[in-house]
């Protein structure tokens, strides 16, 4: 029995050893009291996003402007992580670190003192982009978008630069790596690189913008949904996206509709020959009247107007119409050739005349004196 009890103390001085020397050297006392102090702020990180930012909220509310609102909503996620950053500072004090893991908890904590900062910012970068976008009148939409990704992507490389820094790894040696990696990526990447070239002279020429109806010459024809820095999103009028690399709208030739400032009708009118020349001066000066006194219709002071015997076809005496009209909405277009056609009809049955179709003329000059007769059969 007291071998038993003499095994029973050894173990508990054991135990005891281990408790006071602990994880590296740091008692579990320590550590179960950091971790407890991390648990604290953790729960005040609750009550700080609840209260203090709750009352920022209602705060900037009752101002006029809104891009407080936006700020502070913006900022809530990142700042709501600053009670864990000191929670883990203050953890980390009360373990009494010794070298090397002194060094290493001050890195940590500077590290999460730099990506909370820079986080800040990348969420400003939201609220801050209406000023950018205000930009718009000179630079195009697409290009104050490009902007602002830009301005993200610095905000992320800059950031991952000062926490390599913190670790004590040097960006020169880096990013003279990466510049040799950057010519071999070149060599293997250089339709990439074509497309994102073309993809800033597209936006710069200001050839296209979101929204517009473009034809891209043998490659698709739809609505422009997004312009990126590889390729161009256009939905095809079946719904269906097509992804067009920007060297294909650089190098083809693009039409956009969107950009029309009127939309041309242009017919050949075939009237019948059996027509007199006075009743091809009423259609064709009816037809005139109707275009010039319609405010569907552009002047021929604006654009090209012309209504014109045009030619004597094979069937048909032609009257060229070629007029614009004001709208460049497509439904509205075929609105206003519909009651053109409506309008020409009438004007060709009022003046006693009739439209023209393809016709032949068969001259039977002699009939064969020893022609066979028709069979017919006997009735019954």
């Amino acid at each position: 029995m007291n071998q038993i009890w003499a095994q029973l103390s050894e173990f508990w001085d054991l135990v005891i050893d281990v408790w006071q020397t602990g994880f590296f050297g740091i008692d579990f006392g320590r550590v179960i009291t950091s971790l407890f102090i991390l648990l604290v702020f953790f729960v005040l990180r609750r009550l700080f996003t609840r209260f203090i930012m709750g009352a920022l909220r209602r705060f900037v509310m009752r101002t006029k402007t809104k891009i407080d609102d936006q700020v502070i909503g913006a900022l809530e996620p990142p700042l709501g992580f600053t009670p864990v950053i000191i929670g883990v500072f203050f953890a980390l004090q009360y373990l009494k670190l010794e070298e090397p893991f002194l060094g290493f908890a001050s890195s940590l904590v500077r590290t999460l003192i730099v990506t909370l900062l820079f986080s800040a910012l990348y969420a400003l970068v939201g609220p801050m982009s209406h000023g950018i976008k205000k930009m718009e009148r000179v630079l195009t939409r697409e290009m104050t978008d490009w902007l602002i990704g830009i301005i993200h992507i610095a905000i992320v490389l800059i950031g991952a630069a000062a926490v390599l820094d913190i670790w004590g790894i040097k960006i020169g040696p880096i990013l003279a790596g990466l510049g040799l990696f950057g010519v071999a990526v070149a060599l293997g990447a250089q339709d990439f690189f074509k497309n994102l070239i073309s993809g800033i002279l597209v936006i710069a020429e200001k050839r296209l913008s979101v929204g517009d109806w473009i034809l891209v010459d043998g490659v698709v024809e739809g609505t422009v949904e997004a312009i990126g820095f590889r390729s161009t999103v256009v939905r095809r009028f079946d719904k269906a996206p097509v992804h067009v690399p920007n060297t294909k709208l650089s190098d083809n030739a693009v039409t956009n509709f969107s950009a029309m400032t009127h939309r041309r009708i242009k017919w050949l009118i075939g009237i019948e020959y059996t027509s007199s020349v006075d009743q091809l001066k009423i259609i064709r000066d009816g037809i005139e009247d109707y275009i010039h006194n319609n405010s569907d219709f552009a002047p021929p002071d604006e654009v090209a107007t012309f209504v014109r015997i045009d030619g004597l076809n094979a069937s048909s005496i032609d009257i060229l119409l070629y007029c614009f009209t004001r709208t460049t909405d497509w439904g509205d277009w075929l609105r206003i050739k519909e009651q053109l056609a409506y309008k020409i009809k009438q004007i060709v049955e009022k003046a006693g005349s009739g439209f023209a179709f393809p016709s032949r003329s068969v001259y039977l000059e002699k009939i064969p004196q020893e022609a066979a007769d028709i069979f017919v059969p006997p009735s019954d």
